[in-house]
């Protein structure tokens, strides 16, 4: 299917991955959305198949991790209403989800669930040189520095030079 006609847009899909505890998840409420269920049905077909998400697959966010995720999302201010602790989805977990719900949507979504994790990870590749290239320059510059302040030092030296030791007068 064609990216431009799809169901949900990858783009859309790519800024609702988030990283908590190191993972790239994507929350229920988001994931429920894309699949065109309510979140409820979602989290009531995950509780039914426990089995099918391990740990890695899907974890539920603690107190102080939802509240950081309702004040850094604004699409998700009505999560702030929940007495409920979200769960968040790896997109191992996501595809899961999209085998329990077993519907046509949840199946066709998934698909470009996959590729803004995909897209996801190569961007953050992508990140990694480049920070690993600022870091080789910063390295660079720090050396330089170093020679830098000591020419300023010597330069400052020559500007200034001490003033003689004074003459001891011979006699009165």
């Amino acid at each position: 299917m064609d990216e431009s006609k799809s169901v949900v847009p990858v783009g859309k899909i790519e800024n609702r991955i988030l990283l908590i505890k190191g993972e790239k998840v994507i929350i229920d409420a988001d994931l429920a959305e894309f699949y065109g269920v309510p979140t409820k049905r979602l989290n009531e077909q995950v509780k039914r198949n426990k089995d099918r998400f391990p740990h890695d697959f899907m974890f539920q966010l603690s107190p102080d991790e939802k509240a950081e995720v309702v004040a850094n999302c604004d699409h998700l201010e009505n999560l702030k209403y929940s007495r409920a602790l979200p769960y968040a989805f790896t997109e191992h977990g996501a595809i899961m989800a999209a085998g329990v719900l077993n519907t046509s949507r949840a199946i066709e979504v998934s698909v470009f669930i996959v590729r803004a994790f995909v897209k996801v990870r190569q961007m953050v590749a992508g990140h990694k040189d480049l920070q690993r290239k600022i870091a080789q320059i910063e390295r660079r510059l720090t050396d330089r520095d170093e020679q830098i302040i000591e020419l300023v030092n010597l330069i400052k030296q020559l500007l200034n030079p001490e003033p003689p030791p004074k003459k001891r007068r011979i006699g009165y």
